[in-house]
């Protein structure tokens, strides 16, 4: 059945308009008045629907039930990472969308090839959300992980929180140097619930600096295994394997 994020309040009867995302997804699928659709708005669950008018570039429905389903991984997910250049980050935002990352947030860095500022970095932004949403309407996500808007990585380490003991989240530095805790192990350690952020660089890694700065914000330096990944594998593995439970 077509799924459709509605970013709006939903109630079980309701009638309304979709919005204009969703009805030119509909329209594009030529479906009809009368014909089932599932909708979802990102804060948990799903609802029946039901094509109630087919405008000219508008489409109404009314609301049936809902359903409390919840596909998400049971260890919250976040990925902070050196955007990779070309059409790489567009698959990176799709793939991690599809594997349940709960937030993505996009890097400058030393190495970056792809350098976002102003209105394009914005218009980047949006883009990349709409990936997210594309993809969770396919995968029957219910939840639309958030990107956040480019940033550079000093300034980002500087602004993040204090590591709070009480409600704490294992930060991670995908890494090549030896030595290196391998990732099983770090997740371990830490409770099955624990959120994970891991920081990932971009095509080249992380220079020396940023790798110090990373580690002196609390970040502990993992190992996916004796391969060297692409970057934007690296990134997806790591999800993969935080997610499972490790």
């Amino acid at each position: 059945m077509p799924r459709f994020f509605c970013p709006a309040p939903l109630l079980d009867g309701q009638s309304l308009a979709l919005p204009a995302s969703a009805a030119r997804h509909v329209q594009v699928l030529r479906l009809q008045p009368g014909q089932a659709i599932t909708l979802f708005n990102g804060e948990g669950g799903e609802w029946d629907a039901t094509i109630t008018r087919m405008g000219r570039s508008d489409v109404d429905v009314s609301l049936g039930a809902h359903h409390a389903t919840e596909r998400e991984p049971a260890r919250a997910v976040h990925l902070a990472l050196g955007m990779p250049a070309n059409e790489r980050m567009d698959w990176l935002v799709e793939k991690a969308a599809e594997l349940g990352v709960a937030s993505l947030q996009p890097l400058h860095t030393a190495h970056s090839v792809l350098r976002l500022a102003g209105e394009r970095a914005t218009k980047k932004q949006a883009h990349w959300q709409s990936v997210a949403v594309a993809a969770c309407e396919q995968c029957g996500g219910n939840r639309v992980p958030a990107v956040q808007p480019v940033a550079d990585l000093a300034g980002w380490l500087k602004g993040l929180p204090d590591i709070d003991a009480a409600q704490p989240v294992l930060r991670c530095l995908l890494s090549l140097a030896e030595g290196t805790q391998a990732l099983g192990e770090a997740l371990a350690a830490a409770r099955a619930d624990t959120p994970v952020l891991f920081l990932s660089g971009p095509e080249g890694g992380l220079s020396p600096q940023e790798d110090a700065l990373a580690r002196a914000s609390g970040f502990l330096p993992v190992t996916l295994g004796p391969r060297v990944l692409r970057a934007e594998t690296a990134a997806l593995a790591a999800l993969v394997q935080a997610a499972s439970g490790g």
